[in-house]
């Protein structure tokens, strides 16, 4: 699995759930096993299979997030320059529209509050650019140019 790219609180939120989940909830989810085993007959125990299916549901998240922490790689402030990297903060304009992004790993993406992935194509298309530049990303509508105005 290649490296997955998180700003400092992006990982504490994944460490967060990690540690909840291993620590309270396998305990939540074993107590129901135990309290739905002593009801006897397992073959018609709703309450069981339930149980199981969150258990099973639960020990695959803590294994995939086993993995994403495992490979995961903290950005923080952008290198000198002004260039534009994992991390950065950024205005641009496109047309007469003003928009500001923050270029994130793409598990912490989230467009819509102006978080853009590395690995999307605006994403991608600023990094490596610097206040002033002009970059183009071909849209469904077509190719739209955006110009950096600030890169923090």
């Amino acid at each position: 699995m290649t490296s997955q790219y998180f700003s400092p609180e992006g990982l504490e939120k994944l460490k967060e759930e990690y540690t909840r989940r291993t620590e309270q909830l396998r305990g939540e989810i074993a107590a129901r096993i135990k309290e739905a085993k002593e009801q006897g007959d397992l073959s018609e125990n709703a309450e069981y299979a339930e149980a199981k299916e969150a258990q099973s549901l639960n020990e695959g998240r803590i294994e995939d997030l086993r993995v994403i922490l495992g490979n995961a790689v903290v950005f923080g402030s952008p290198a000198a320059g002004g260039v534009v990297h994992i991390g950065s903060r950024l205005t641009v304009q496109t047309g007469k529209e003003t928009r500001e992004f923050i270029v994130v790993g793409a598990a912490e993406a989230d467009p819509a509050n102006g978080k853009i992935s590395n690995e999307s194509p605006l994403g991608a298309a600023f990094l490596g650019h610097k206040k002033g530049d002009k970059v183009s990303v071909l849209a469904p509508k077509g190719s739209v140019e955006y110009k950096i105005l600030e890169v923090k």
